[in-house]
């Protein structure tokens, strides 16, 4: 099955080089290219595409507008796309946001011609992604200068001891082998329990049980 993407980014030439690499690969195509957020937002309702590449910092509508836009509610489309955000910087102010309004992860820019079409491949089976060089790194910081959801109270009195230890370790940034090893289960087992997490907290994909572990006080900023 192929892959269809939608590239966002006021570059010309940042567009063309991602088309051009992404082209290259079997089962992916792209089939638009937009300048500006509206004009992604504009192109994604028609075009339908399964992953859309969204720079963050863009005239007119910036990157989190359009992602506010096109996955809140009254999308017109067939199917909601998932989004990756793409940023010049380690630590850029607006990820944090951006993986609020439901972007599936971020990925710098500089980032291995390899490492981008790995992250669009991941991105359209439906995982979430974050830069390795700045993940645990960044949820944290950005963690700490939000306010606590109260609401998440509620949601954390649903999950079990177990839950609530995976909750802490999805936090830190750990993939799911990992989470076996610390925890000593089958990682098909840590499998089952994220899944459950996910259900339980109302949270899409990885990226917002990582959020709102932060947000609901469970996992705290590393010191240092």
């Amino acid at each position: 099955m192929t892959i269809t993407v939608l590239i966002a980014d006021d570059q010309a030439m940042v567009r063309a080089g991602f088309a051009a690499l992404l082209d290259a690969h079997e089962g992916i195509r792209v089939v638009g290219q937009a300048s500006d957020g509206s004009e992604a937002v504009a192109l994604s309702a028609r075009l339908d595409p399964d992953v859309i590449l969204m720079d963050v910092r863009m005239p007119e509508m910036d990157g989190i507008a359009a992602t506010r836009h096109i996955l809140g509610p009254g999308y017109p489309a067939a199917h909601v796309p998932r989004i990756l955000m793409l940023t010049t910087f380690d630590i850029d102010d607006y990820v944090y946001d951006a993986l609020q309004a439901g972007a599936s992860g971020f990925l710098l820019k500089d980032a291995l011609p390899e490492e981008l079409v790995q992250a669009v491949r991941v991105i359209a089976a439906g995982e979430a992604l974050l830069s390795p060089r700045v993940t645990r790194r960044m949820i944290a910081q950005f963690a700490a200068q939000k306010p606590r959801v109260t609401r998440a109270t509620q949601a954390l009195s649903t999950l079990t001891e177990r839950e609530r230890e995976v909750l802490v370790l999805l936090g830190k940034g750990m993939s799911n082998s990992e989470i076996a090893r610390t925890l000593f289960i089958a990682e098909q087992t840590v499998k089952t329990h994220v899944g459950k997490v996910l259900g339980k907290i109302g949270a899409r994909d990885r990226v917002q049980a990582v959020i709102f572990a932060y947000d609901s006080g469970l996992a705290e900023p590393a010191a240092g």
